[in-house]
């Protein structure tokens, strides 16, 4: 069940050891030294009627990105400002790598997890971890502005990672309004707006011409199993429903959430199209052999479809993709 991210948050901000404060109280002191500076040249000057003239130069003032600070709510219901456009991101689940790469600024990329594979030159960052148990250390090396965090199994080092003191932001959509609102975030914090709101764009027309042909067709009852041995499923809730249900489905699972199922139960919903991930259900001929399967309708028809885990299982920009492979499973005569 590894392609199920059950997911995809943040604390003080610390560069290189050297705590960032806020840059409009930074200027403000540097403008009340550099005035006291020339007021006491002044007095001097009066006060000696000679003297040589000396300059004194301004303190240099930290520039900041337009649009910065930003502030967001997260997927944590966490509040985090981010105070100047990252430079050095560290991503701890596969969406949100894929989520930056979306936004044209990979090269600010300093750490991934073991589990990240796309895009091609993910291969060559630094990996910190793997999804389950990112090394802190690792993490804390790579001294990051921000770190891209997600829930369910992560949700435990919240407290840790903030405690490295970059900003940490938790990216966990449940749904696909859930993913253009997490393309948005990471957009509006990385000061790549524009390119967000471009991704969302192209997403929503994809999906769009998928939806358009599905008009005039009844839903599809279907099963989706991401796990086997024991047979767990994905019901309403879930992502992996949502996209079932956008591509022209019904799902027989009624539980909220990602539930565990018995063969039994599935007998009963006697679904028309058997939906798999790919790392779960394997060559799919072979699930005629499992204990009791030979008595579902869909296994009778040959209607069982392996799916892409890293399009239907991530939320990230290329799920509409995995929209469109679920609607060819389930419409076939609307996609050929």
């Amino acid at each position: 069940m590894r392609a199920v991210t059950w997911a995809e948050d943040s604390p003080d901000d610390e560069r290189n050891g050297i705590k960032m404060h806020d840059v409009s109280s930074t200027a403000r002191k540097v403008t009340r030294v550099v005035a006291g500076l020339a007021i006491a040249a002044a007095m001097a000057f009066a006060l000696t009627g000679c003297g040589a003239k000396t300059a004194t130069a301004p303190a240099p003032v930290t520039k900041v990105a337009a649009g910065f600070p930003v502030t967001i709510t997260d997927d944590a219901s966490r509040t985090v400002t981010i105070d100047a456009e990252p430079k050095r991101i560290v991503s701890l689940a596969p969406a949100n790598t894929e989520i930056v790469y979306s936004l044209g600024i990979f090269d600010r990329v300093v750490g991934v997890t073991t589990w990240d594979d796309y895009p091609p030159q993910v291969k060559d960052v630094a990996k910190i971890g793997d999804f389950t148990t990112p090394n802190l250390e690792a993490i804390a090396a790579a001294k990051p502005d921000v770190i891209l965090l997600t829930g369910g199994v992560q949700a435990d080092v919240l407290s840790k990672l903030e405690g490295l003191g970059a900003k940490v932001v938790v990216i966990d959509p449940q749904d696909l309004d859930g993913v253009y609102s997490a393309i948005s975030t990471v957009a509006k914090i990385t000061g790549t707006t524009a390119k967000g709101d471009e991704v969302v764009a192209g997403m929503k027309s994809d999906l769009a011409g998928i939806t358009a042909k599905l008009a005039a067709a009844a839903p599809t009852r279907a099963f989706i199993e991401i796990g086997w041995n024991p047979l767990f499923t994905a019901g309403p809730g879930t992502l992996l429903n949502d996209l079932v249900v956008k591509a022209g489905g019904e799902n027989v699972v009624t539980q909220k959430g990602y539930v565990s199922y018995s063969v039994e139960q599935l007998v009963k919903d006697q679904p028309d199209v058997y939906l798999g991930t790919l790392s779960s259900i394997g060559d799919a001929a072979t699930l005629a052999k499992r204990p009791g399967y030979a008595a579902i309708s869909a296994i009778k028809a040959g209607r069982v479809f392996s799916l892409t885990d890293d399009l239907v299982s991530r939320p990230g920009p290329r799920v509409v993709e995995g929209v469109l492979e679920i609607a060819k499973a389930l419409h076939p005569d609307l996609f050929k």
